[in-house]
Parts: C-alpha cells; sequence; structure tokens
C-alpha cells in the first residue's frame, strides 16, 4: 500500500512538472532585425503576452498602429506587420526611420508610463 501511494505521489509530481513546463513557456517575441546589415546589439527579444498584462494593455493597436495621411487610424492594427513593411532604414518626411520607429514606440510609452527599461542593455539582451 505505501508503495502505491509513493508511486501515486511521484506520477502525480510529474504530472504536475510537465504541464507547469509545457504552460510556463512564455509567448517570447523576438523583434526581427535581419535588416540592419551590422546591427550593433543583439535583438530585442520579450514575452508579449505577459508584457501585455503586466502594461495593462488590451488592444493591439496601442503598440501595432496604422497611419494614413499623417493622422492615427484609431481602430486599425498592424499587427500582421513587420514594422519593416513601413519603416525603412532612411526614414521620410514625418514617418522614423525603422530604428527610430522601435525606440520611439517602445522606449518613448516607458518613459511616460515611467515603467519598464528604457537603457540599451536592458531590452537588447542575448537570449538563448
Amino acid at each position: 500500500m505505501k508503495a502505491y501511494r509513493l508511486f501515486a505521489f511521484v506520477f502525480i509530481l510529474a504530472i504536475i512538472f510537465v504541464f507547469t513546463a509545457a504552460y510556463s513557456q512564455e509567448d517570447l517575441v523576438v523583434l526581427d532585425n535581419s535588416i540592419f546589415e551590422n546591427a550593433q546589439r543583439p535583438p530585442v527579444a520579450f514575452p508579449h503576452e505577459q508584457h501585455n498584462e503586466m502594461a495593462q494593455i488590451d488592444e493591439c493597436n496601442e503598440c501595432h498602429h496604422v497611419y494614413e495621411d499623417g493622422k492615427l487610424l484609431e481602430d486599425e492594427s498592424s499587427e500582421d506587420q513587420s514594422c519593416a513593411e513601413c519603416h525603412d532604414l532612411e526614414g521620410s518626411g514625418r514617418q522614423p526611420a525603422l530604428m527610430k520607429a522601435y525606440h520611439l514606440n517602445c522606449k518613448g510609452c516607458h518613459m511616460k508610463q515611467k515603467k519598464g527599461p528604457v537603457m540599451c542593455g536592458e531590452c537588447h539582451r542575448n537570449v538563448q
């Protein structure tokens, strides 16, 4: 009887471990920096869902914005596009270059909210 209880206990612990490991994997997003020929820093990787929950971001277009004729389209989202589809390396007119767009959007929000990383190495980390 003791062996059965020990086996059941170990079996339950194993199941808990497997489910915890499977569901604790964050939705880690690594921003594509392949457009930069000589990137000075590693690409930014962050847990997308955890970030949104902590920042209380409910709408995708808070980060994934769409502009038309210089005006923000409130109900549109660019979540199905890469940032490089709208922002090039040089920028033009009122549209910032890709690197500046990343920094304005991400770092700008962190500074406005007085939360989140703002120093280079806090976002640009080697992730393995």
